[in-house]
């Protein structure tokens, strides 16, 4: 494997606006986020929560983060 694949992760996103936010005008996103190595899915309730799910995999190839985003980086891995 080259160098600048064994220092790159691929993932997945889908993402949907529900039904219910159109009539109300309230956006109310869903979706999911897959790590294509790993299979590993996180199912999501809102845009933010793609953010935490990526440091995870971005703390583990040595980026520094910020304290809060390790934080939840580590609760993402867990999950």
């Amino acid at each position: 494997m080259d160098q600048i694949e064994s220092n790159t992760h691929s993932f997945i996103i889908k993402v949907w606006l529900e039904e219910t936010a159109v009539e109300t005008h309230k956006p109310l996103w869903h979706g999911y986020i897959s790590h294509v190595g790993s299979g590993r899915r996180r199912y999501l309730k809102n845009l933010d929560e793609i953010k935490p799910f990526l440091a995870g995999y971005l703390s583990e190839m040595g980026v520094k983060l910020g304290f809060w985003a390790r934080l939840r980086a580590k609760r993402q891995l867990k999950h």
